[in-house]
């Protein structure tokens, strides 16, 4: 083999382009300035993303993730379990829990007596699903969403559960979701983000809380520009857009149009792609400056958005009004939006913290679909509902007929889906009487990411990204199927 020939085959991808972004750093650039001369604002033309991309026709344009970061109770939300009345504070038997590991907050415990859920519960919809009465609003439109009661994971905590389901990995440092459909995808509004974060507050004062940091919104080893950015609570949703005092937007425009000139000299010397990403950013938040203060500005919404969403809805941190800016985001082209609601962590003091949470999550989600009914982007727009693992059948700590805890656990939980290409009217998947293990159609989060991606029209077996010599996915090297029977 020539010299020329061994250094053609061992070259990467990332230095091909690198490469060859020496020649066409320069259109990009122009290109970005030129959209900003015109004042111009592209709302559903694709921009960007990898040209093979879709693999197929997707069902999903965009996806509203309202992450229930705690871990819902899924026997006193989703997954009704009469038998469990006759079980009262007796200890689980051995042959339900099979050995399977405790977290260390319970497993030091003398015995593992059962707590049924004081919420009753009701038939809805034409599958009948069962729901209890704390979410009244979510079983109004059961034939709307499809519920999976057989959701697994690996993870016993949540930290690694966590980015688990959000990365694919328990540890740090790979993309997330968003990140991935954002890489792969494109935007559809050069205006705004394609991937936005929000956390929305517990509910109740009581509820427990997980710390949450950016690293579950990061790229990981894609581009920095593909990562998730957060909006904040209140006046200033995004730190340092907004000029500082004194600084003009013609001064700004020339300060950036510097700016980028200096980054493009630099790029023509090194090649690194991530400096077309810093100039790429740049030009973003310039454009931000325009677009976040009347995304966030609420006062145009009518007087039937507040009474359909609830007064919460103007409060900023509020579940509500989180869920009401995701609408509005993906009315202007955001392609995904994730939502962490915290407060979900029912350790104990279950019966007051519970209802709360509930409560809150019940009117945003409701309102959320019936918004995008009306303005007709609930077919093409996924709704996930959801937390990381599930919870306990026994109670964490002292059990009375008044008040409980539950404690972690990953072999079954129950999350809910609709909108896009998602079967409504479902309920998939079933677990024992105990809501301990799964005995129907098992969904394991690699399973959930698969189906995600194929919605959005991505084989999750092809989309990978060259990475420390490895084909890197979002659903790893395990096995993982795109769930068939919960599509439309």
């Amino acid at each position: 083999m020539s010299p020329v020939e061994h250094v053609i085959k061992t070259e990467t991808r990332r230095q091909f382009f690198a490469r060859q972004a020496k020649g066409i750093g320069g259109i990009a650039l122009a290109s970005l300035l030129a959209d900003e001369a015109r004042g111009s604002k592209s709302t559903e033309v694709r921009s960007g993303g990898l040209p093979e991309l879709p693999h197929f026709a997707p069902k999903a344009k965009r996806c509203i993730y309202l992450h229930t970061m705690g871990a819902p109770p899924q026997m006193d939300l989703l997954d009704y379990k009469p038998a469990m009345k006759d079980w009262y504070d007796k200890d689980l038997p051995e042959s339900i829990r099979q050995g399977q590991r405790l977290t260390t907050m319970t497993s030091g415990q003398a015995r593992f007596p059962i707590a049924p859920s004081i919420f009753e519960f009701s038939q809805h919809g034409q599958s009948g699903a069962w729901i209890s009465e704390l979410l009244p609003l979510t079983a109004s439109m059961a034939d709307d969403i499809c519920i999976i009661r057989s959701m697994n994971t690996d993870a016993i905590n949540h930290e690694p559960a966590i980015t688990f389901i959000q990365t694919g990995r328990e540890v740090a440092g790979r993309p997330c979701i968003g990140s991935w459909i954002s890489y792969g995808l494109g935007s559809l509004n050069r205006d705004l983000p394609t991937f936005v974060v929000m956390n929305a507050e517990r509910s109740h004062p009581k509820a427990g809380q997980q710390a949450i940091s950016a690293k579950l919104w990061s790229a990981g080893f894609l581009s920095p520009e593909f990562a998730g950015v957060g909006l904040r609570a209140g006046n200033d949703p995004v730190l340092y857009v907004k000029n500082p005092a004194g600084v003009t937007p013609t001064v700004r425009r020339r300060m950036l149009d510097g700016l980028a000139e200096l980054n493009q000299i630099n790029h023509e010397r090194i090649g690194d792609p991530e400096t077309l990403a810093r100039i790429e950013q740049y030009e973003m938040a310039f454009r931000m400056q325009t677009s976040v203060p009347e995304l966030s500005d609420l006062s145009s919404e009518p007087e039937s958005t507040w009474k359909r969403w609830g007064e919460e809805a103007r409060e900023p941190g509020k579940f509500q009004n989180a869920a009401l800016m995701a609408r509005r985001l993906v009315e202007r082209g955001v392609r995904f939006v994730q939502i962490y609601h915290r407060g979900w962590d029912v350790h104990g003091n279950l019966p007051l913290v519970l209802p709360a949470q509930a409560r809150e999550a019940d009117r945003g989600a409701w309102a959320l679909i019936q918004d995008l009914k009306e303005r007709g982007l609930f077919d093409d727009t996924l709704v996930i509902w959801g937390g990381e693992f599930g919870r306990t059948i026994y109670s964490q700590g002292e059990l009375t007929p008044t008040d409980y805890g539950r404690d972690h656990h990953p072999r079954c939980y129950s999350l809910w889906m609709a909108g896009a290409g998602i079967k409504g009217g479902t309920v998939y998947g079933e677990t024992d009487e105990f809501s301990y293990n799964i005995v129907k159609d098992p969904v394991h989060i690699r399973d959930h990411q698969a189906t995600l991606l194929h919605l959005f029209g991505i084989d999750h077996e092809r989309f990978t990204y060259r990475h420390q010599g490895l084909d890197a996915k979002l659903t790893g090297v395990e096995p993982a199927k795109v769930v068939t029977p919960i599509l439309a």
